[in-house]
This record gives structure tokens, C-alpha cells and sequence, in this order.
């Protein structure tokens, strides 16, 4: 299992990549602004109706701190990646690295990856039967795993383009797009091998992860949108994320 989120994980940003290499000029920013509203309903909705009801399950008390700071470390990483994570694109010509930038999405990715693990130690809790991330009981779908990919998709369709517009050589954007990829993977890495020994509750990761989500998905949804026309259909890849969330609980 660890194997196939790797790939998912890896993939969806190279399908980003992509997007932007075979996409025209002119398309890529709607396409950016779709993926963004679709997996922003979805962020929002799997974190509202599955993880925080499940955290709150286990944890009655001074898990809303851990959900808080990590709205607050989403907002702290926004401040050097320059809201990237929904959209904003600021190229700087000259083909320099904006090693703020790089860092960020690295540590948010690395961050988000941790409570995909499926081997820690508390396995037998953190995936208790029933109510598990694991929702592929029954759909053979991981939510959790869902919500970081399909956001995934316009986090590397908008570095790309923030690459290649700032003058980097198209071989050199896919080095850094490749690094960017397997960051997410290291956090899954760490969380089996290194939480084990550290003793953290992977919980009060996922609580840090579902206040990231939240700081990201609500950003995504009121932020507004140029012309009334794509408001609308921003809604309703919006509504199509919640629904496929639904269907996936």
C-alpha cells in the first residue's frame, strides 16, 4: 500500500507538470482556478464530515489547538510560498529559485504526507475499523490520500508555470518539479520509520494537517474570481468535490 500511494502521490504532480507543458497559455489558469475549487470542496468537506468528527472521537480535549496551529502554519508558510497552494502565480524573470517558495510547498507537502502512513505504530487506532482513513472497505479509496493528490494537481500546475515563466529551462523546471514530488512521500516515510521511535500520536499530526486543509480549502472558496461567468462554474466544481466526498465516506 505504501508503494501505491508513493505512485499516486509522485504521478499527480507530474500530471500537473503536464498540464502545463501540453496546455496553451490562455487555458492554463482556468484550469488552475477548476482543480483548485474541486479540491478545495473536497479538502473542506472530508475535513468537516470524516476527520475532525474522528479526532474530536478519541480526543475531547485540546485537540482544537493542534487543528489551530496548523491553520496558523499554513497561514506562517503562505507568507514565503506566496499563496501558491491556491493559485497565485508572481514570476520573477531571471530564471532565480525562490528558494522561500520551494521550502514552503517542500515542508507543507512533507507535513501533509505524515498521517498517510498505514504501518506506525498505532496503526490499529488511527485506522480503527469502521471509521477509518482506509475507506476503501468499502470503495477501495483513501480520502485522505484523495484530498492531498487532487490538490497536488494545481499545486504543480502552478509552480511549473511560475518556473517556466521566470526563465527556467524546461529540463531543469521538471529537477525541481521531481524534488517537489517526493516530498509528500518523505513525510509518509518518516511517519512510519521515524514516529514509531518518537512517540508522537499521529493524531495530533492529522489534527495539524486538517487545520491546513481548512486554512487552504476556505482561502480557494472565498477568494474572488475575475467575472461572474467563472464564479458559476466554480461553484460548481466546488459542489462536485463535496459530492465526491460524500460518496466516498
Amino acid at each position: 500500500m505504501d508503494l501505491i500511494n508513493i505512485l499516486f502521490l509522485i504521478l499527480s504532480v507530474f500530471f500537473g507538470g503536464f498540464i502545463v507543458v501540453f496546455l496553451k497559455n490562455k487555458s492554463q489558469d482556468k484550469t488552475i482556478k477548476l482543480f483548485l475549487s474541486f479540491s478545495g470542496g473536497f479538502l473542506l468537506s472530508i475535513a468537516f464530515i470524516h476527520f475532525i468528527p474522528e479526532i474530536y472521537s478519541k480526543h475531547e480535549f485540546g485537540i482544537g489547538y493542534y487543528i489551530l496551529l496548523g491553520f496558523l502554519i499554513q497561514l506562517f508558510l503562505e507568507y514565503f510560498s506566496g499563496g501558491i497552494e491556491h493559485g497565485h502565480i508572481h514570476a520573477k524573470a531571471g530564471g532565480a529559485m525562490q528558494w522561500g517558495l520551494f521550502i514552503s510547498l517542500s515542508l507543507h507537502s512533507f507535513i501533509e504526507g505524515i498521517p498517510l502512513t498505514a504501518e506506525a505504530s498505532d496503526t490499529a487506532e488511527f485506522f480503527h475499523q469502521g471509521h477509518g482513513h482506509y475507506h476503501g472497505a468499502h470503495t477501495g479509496l483513501n480520502t485522505l490520500l484523495m484530498g492531498i493528490v487532487l490538490h497536488k494537481i494545481p499545486v504543480a500546475i502552478a509552480l511549473m508555470t511560475l518556473l517556466l515563466s521566470s526563465g527556467f529551462k524546461q529540463s531543469k523546471a521538471w529537477v525541481v518539479l521531481a524534488a517537489f514530488s517526493i516530498m509528500a512521500p518523505l513525510g509518509m516515510l518518516f511517519g512510519n520509520y521515524g514516529f514509531p521511535e518518537i512517540g508522537i500520536d499521529l493524531d495530533i499530526i492529522l489534527a495539524v494537517v486538517v487545520g491546513m486543509f481548512l486554512h487552504i480549502s476556505t482561502t480557494i472558496i472565498f477568494e474572488s474570481s475575475e467575472n461572474h461567468k467563472f464564479n458559476f462554474v466554480k461553484l460548481i466544481s466546488l459542489i462536485a468535490g463535496v459530492l465526491l466526498s460524500i460518496l466516498v465516506h
